[in-house]
């Protein structure tokens, strides 16, 4: 039998679409479109010319082959090997589609042509929201576990509309708010979830049958069997400061006091006091 050629492209001649290409409310195409709107590459050439593009480790080339049939159009999966940074010996797999009338449609939809990492935003059409989600998990996010043993699920992006986004949609499952901000090391967002919270997400997100990496499929899975120990107990949440609180606070100018009257800990009313005077956190409006 002769050896398979990494290289050689596999071509892919579609059956009649049973869907509108990239109907959002599909839950694969919504997985399919949150995937290249995080890790795609929407190129633009002279005239009618241009690509669709989107590279991953060879381990997950099965996806690639979905796309593939979801795809009315003509298209192809290439692999080569390389070294790069990370890696002496990294094996990868593209796919590419280079149909004008899809890439004006996933173009319309909210994938921009050339560098999109800081302006992709939720589609502005009706979609399938957790297959969305789950498609930039499975493309810019994580989840398993921590150092500690502790189950994780995060997002990373550098878009402040997606950031939020994904805050928004998490409050919703887990009931636990998170406020996008930026790292400081690399001036990207990166969003994550513990514990309890993480189960939830992975649960919701990882429905039995759904479209995505296979890893994180069984990732997904393995976190959701885990049991908090009984000597480790749950943190209350976070009580975030009002402007109310800082007028009280500044008002009375003295933790201790404060702490009596806002109901919070004095080492808590003592940080924030630093902050306002420090001018770290801004002042409330009068």
């Amino acid at each position: 039998m002769a050896e398979h050629d990494p290289s050689a492209p596999t071509l892919f001649e579609p059956d009649t679409p049973t869907t509108s290409f990239m109907d959002l409310e599909n839950p694969e195409y919504a997985y399919m479109f949150g995937f290249l709107q995080a890790d795609g590459h929407l190129s633009q050439g002279r005239g009618r010319k241009g690509a669709l593009t989107v590279e991953i480790n060879a381990r997950d080339i099965h996806i690639l082959h979905e796309f593939q049939r979801l795809t009315p159009h003509y298209s192809s999966i290439t692999e080569r090997v390389r070294s790069t940074n990370f890696a002496e010996r990294h094996h990868s797999a593209t796919w590419s589609l280079c149909a004008l009338e899809a890439r004006t449609t996933v173009n319309a939809l909210g994938i921009p042509y050339g560098k999109k990492s800081q302006t992709i935003r939720p589609p502005r059409v009706e979609f399938s929201r957790p297959d969305y989600i789950r498609g930039l998990i499975d493309a810019d996010g994580s989840l398993g576990w921590t150092a500690q043993g502790f189950p994780f699920l995060s997002f990373t992006s550098a878009s402040t509309a997606a950031a939020a986004y994904f805050c928004h949609y998490a409050k919703k499952v887990t009931g636990v708010e998170r406020i996008a901000r930026r790292n400081t090391r690399d001036q990207v967002y990166v969003i994550t979830y513990f514990k309890e919270q993480a189960q939830q997400l992975a649960k919701h997100l990882y429905s039995p049958g759904c479209l995505a990496l296979e890893h994180k499929k069984a990732n997904a899975a393995a976190i959701q069997a885990w049991v908090r120990p009984a000597h480790m107990r749950i943190a209350p949440p976070r009580r975030r400061w009002t402007e109310k609180d800082d007028r009280e606070l500044l008002r009375l100018d003295d933790p201790a006091a404060a702490a009596t009257a806002l109901d919070r800990t004095e080492q808590s009313c003592a940080m924030r006091l630093w902050r306002l005077r420090t001018g770290r956190t801004p002042a409330p409006a009068e």
